[in-house]
C-alpha cells in the first residue's frame, strides 16, 4: 500500500550511529527522515522544518526525552512522539503515555515494529507502508536465502551494514551467525579494511586481554616483545567477537571503553590509544538473562546491542534445508524423494552445522552413486516417520502457528516482547510473522 503523501520523521538520539541507522531505514521505506542529537536541536528543527512524528530516545545528556516532550507541548507542538529506550521500566512507560507519547519501544529497536507504530500513528491503514524492491547487494555464493524471513533479515543486514553501528548477532549454535557477520562486513564501507575474528571461549582468560588489547615488552612473564592486539590490528575495520558471553568480567570494562569511544590500553603500556573499529558480537546465549544474573555488564550489553540480528534456527526455515544440502555436496549428487522428505521432517537441533555433517557423511556413503537415498542417512534421521510438514503440507503448520501466536499475544496483553519469549523466538521474528498474518487478513 503506497504512502498517502511523504511524511517527515524527526529522529532524536545522542547516539549518532543509531540516528543514521534509523534514518536510513525510514528513508528506505519511502519516508523523509531528519535527525537531532539533543532536545534543543530537535526543538529548533521542529520550528524551522517541522515534522509529522518524532522518534526519540529517553535518556539523553542535558535534557531527557520526557523533558523534550514537555517542552514541545509547552511550545504548542502537537506531533505524536514514539519513545525508544535501552532501559525499559514500566514507570517510565506509564509516565510517557500520561505525558502524551503514543508508543514506547525497547532498544535494540525492532525496525518493523517501529515502522508499524509510526505508520499506525500517522493514520496509515493497518500500519502499512509502501513496499520497496529487494535491492540487496551482491550475495556471496555460499549464502542461501530461500526463505522469506531470511530475505527480510538480509534487507536489515544490508541497512545495518551501511550505518556502521555495533551489532549483536544472536541465535542457536550452528544457525549461521558468522555468515550474517560476514555479510555485515562485506556490505559495509569497511569491507576493504581488516576483518578479524576471535572466539572469546577459545582463548584462556589470562591470554584474552593480550589478544584483544596487545601488550608491551616485559608486561608479564614471557612477554619478550611487543604485541599488537586485535583492536589495533583492525583499526579502520571490523572485529567479530564470537561467544561474547564468555568474556571474563574483568575484561568487560576494557571492552566498554572500546565500544564507547575506541580507547584501548595495552598491557604494560602508559596511557590510552584510539582506534576506529566496528564491533560485531555474537552469542548463542540469552544475554538479558546473563545481565540479570550479573555475569555480563548491563552497560556493555547496551553498547554492543545497538542493533540485534537474530538468526532463526533451521527448523524455522525448512525451505532452505534442501538448497543448503545441495550446496554442501556441490551439486555432485541428487537427493531421493524419501531422503529429502526425511531431511525436511527432522528438527536439526545442531542447525546448519549438523546438516553439513550429515550431507558430508551421506556423500561418502553414496560413493559411486549419483543419488543420496534414505539408506545413506544417519539412524536418527532415516528411522523417523515423515512428519506432517511433508505429508500434509505447510498449511497445517501455518494454522497451528497462527493459533499459538494469537494465544501468546492474548496471554501477554498484546506485549510483543513477552509473547516472543513465551514462543521462544525473537521479537523481530514475531513482528515479521504478525506482519505476514495481517497480509493474510488475520486481525492481530
Amino acid at each position: 500500500m503506497p504512502i498517502s503523501g511523504k511524511f517527515r520523521i524527526l529522529v532524536v538520539d545522542d547516539d549518532v550511529r543509531q540516528c543514521q541507522m534509523l534514518c536510513s531505514y525510514l528513508e528506505s521505506r519511502g519516508l523523509e527522515a531528519v535527525s537531532a542529537s539533543c532536545a534543543a536541536e530537535a526543538l529548533e528543527l521542529l520550528a524551522s522544518k517541522g515534522a509529522d512524528l518524532l522518534v526519540s530516545d529517553i535518556r539523553m545528556p542535558v535534557r531527557s526525552g520526557f523533558e523534550l516532550l514537555s517542552e514541545m507541548r509547552a511550545h504548542g507542538f502537537k506531533q505524536p512522539v514514539v519513545f525508544i529506550t535501552a532501559y525499559p521500566d514500566i514507570r517510565d512507560a506509564v509516565s510517557a503515555m500520561r505525558d502524551g507519547a503514543v508508543d514506547y519501544l525497547e532498544k535494540p529497536v525492532d525496525l518493523n515494529e517501529m515502522l508499524d507504530s509510526i505508520m499506525r500513528n500517522l493514520g496509515q491503514a493497518d500500519g502499512c507502508c509502501t513496499e520497496v524492491p529487494d535491492l540487496l547487494p551482491p550475495i556471496p555464493g555460499n549464502v542461501v536465502l530461500k526463505n522469506d524471513l531470511m530475505l527480510a533479515l538480509a534487507r536489515d543486514v544490508a541497512l545495518i551494514a551501511a550505518s556502521d553501528v555495533n551489532v549483536l548477532v544472536t541465535g542457536e549454535s550452528g544457525s549461521g551467525k558468522e555468515v550474517m557477520a560476514d555479510l555485515i562486513y562485506r556490505w559495509s564501507g569497511r569491507s576493504g579494511k581488516p576483518f578479524l575474528k576471535l572466539n572469546c571461549a577459545a582463548v584462556p582468560p589470562h591470554l584474552l586481554e593480550s589478544e584483544l588489547f596487545g601488550h608491551e615488552k616485559g608486561a608479564f612473564t614471557g612477554a619478550t616483545g611487543k604485541r599488537v592486539g586485535f583492536f589495533e590490528q583492525a583499526d579502520g575495520g571490523t572485529v567479530l567477537l564470537d561467544e561474547i558471553s564468555e568474556m571474563p568480567p574483568q575484561l568487560q570494562a576494557k571492552l566498554l571503553r572500546v565500544a564507547h569511544d575506541g580507547s584501548i590500553a595495552p598491557l604494560g603500556g602508559v596511557g590510552e590509544r584510539r582506534v576506529d573499529v566496528r564491533i560485531i558480537a555474537a552469542t548463542n546465549k540469552d544475554m538479558e538473562a546473563e545481565v540479570d544474573a550479573k555475569r555480563f555488564r548491563e552497560d556493555l550489553y547496551y553498547r554492543l546491542n545497538t542493533f540485534e540480528i537474530y538468526v532463526p534456527p533451521l527448523r524455522e526455515r525448512r525451505d532452505e534445508i534442501i538448497p543448503l544440502a545441495r550446496q554442501f555436496c556441490s551439486g555432485r549428487v541428487r537427493f531421493g524423494e524419501r531422503a529429502s522428505a526425511m531431511l525436511l521432517s527432522y528438527d536439526w537441533p545442531g542447525n546448519i552445522r549438523e546438516l553439513h555433517n550429515v550431507v558430508r557423511r551421506a556423500v561418502l556413503l553414496a560413493a559411486g552413486s549419483d543419488m543420496i537415498t534414505e539408506e545413506h542417512l544417519p539412524a536418527n534421521i532415516k528411522g523417523r516417520e515423515v512428519s506432517n510438514i511433508v505429508e500434509k503440507g505447510e498449511g497445517v503448520i501455518d494454522q497451528v502457528e497462527r493459533m499459538l501466536i494469537l494465544q501468546a499475544l492474548e496471554r501477554n496483553n498484546l506485549n510483543r516482547s513477552r509473547a516472543a519469549k513465551d514462543l521462544k523466538m525473537s521479537r523481530r521474528t514475531l513482528t515479521y510473522k504478525i506482519a505476514r498474518l495481517r497480509e493474510a487478513g488475520v486481525k492481530v
